[in-house]
């Protein structure tokens, strides 16, 4: 498929270009359900086959406790790409919404979740977790950083953990969010609606809609704020002039 081979060669270049993956590792994808990591999930099992630093794979799902989700054809995607795959039962969703009551969530939902999902890569014997973080997330985490923190940063691209000896690894940073959109539908991926109550209501869908706009009015803007923070070494951004097309 046309739409995959060009995300894999973002993918292949941000693994090159930052030295994501090291011969011998043992990747574990987190799988929100969403399209981005399922994309992330297709793309690594594809590289996986070809890439010149041998490497493995495995999935893990962390489940919110949201009543109604249903991982089964994610389970059959996994076993089609012949991807170990692991569904993590929590109660964060009860603990963020219900007990705690927080005014917001989302900060401590993802600290829960990433403590899981590490936790679940550990015991699968992972040396490196894979996020589905993109192009267009790199831009908005930079702007949100900016807007309500008053400084200049984004996610780091590779993070060791010293308190578990995981590496945390972001391939698709080079990947624009429209290919991912467009590559999930057409291979129709088994995407999963989410149940939380604060999906589509946060600061960041609020940052992507105002970046949105800024496009249409300034074409090219998002490419520019990538790289200025490439230029700006962000974080350990660098120059590599692998910033996607403008189209």
């Amino acid at each position: 498929m046309k739409e995959l081979q060009r995300i894999l060669s973002y993918v292949r270049r941000a693994a090159d270009e930052y030295e994501m993956i090291r011969a011998g590792d043992k990747i574990c994808v987190g799988v929100s359900a969403g399209k981005d990591s399922l994309t992330l999930l297709v793309a690594l099992a594809e590289l996986r086959r070809f890439y010149p630093k041998p490497f493995t794979l495995c999935a893990v799902t962390v489940d919110l406790g949201f009543p109604g989700a249903d991982y089964s054809e994610i389970a059959e995607l996994c076993r089609r790409l012949s991807v170990e795959y692991r569904v993590v039962p929590t109660e964060i969703g009860k603990i963020v919404f219900d007990i705690r009551r927080e005014k917001n969530p989302c900060s401590l939902c993802a600290k829960m979740r990433r403590g899981a999902l590490h936790a679940a890569a550990k015991e699968m014997g992972c040396t490196s977790v894979a996020l589905g973080h993109h192009f267009d997330d790199a831009v908005a985490t930079f702007m949100l950083n900016l807007f309500y923190e008053g400084r200049i940063g984004c996610f780091s691209l590779v993070t060791y953990l010293s308190n578990t000896g995981l590496y945390l690894i972001r391939p698709m940073l080079f990947v624009p969010e429209k290919q991912i959109r467009y590559f999930a539908g057409r291979a129709d991926l088994p995407v999963v609606a989410s149940k939380c109550p604060a999906n589509g209501n946060t600061e960041r869908e609020n940052m992507k809609q105002l970046l949105h706009t800024l496009e249409r009015e300034h074409k090219g803007i998002k490419h520019r704020i990538f790289g200025a923070m490439e230029r700006g070494e962000v974080d350990g951004f660098k120059v590599t002039g692998n910033v996607p097309d403008d189209e």
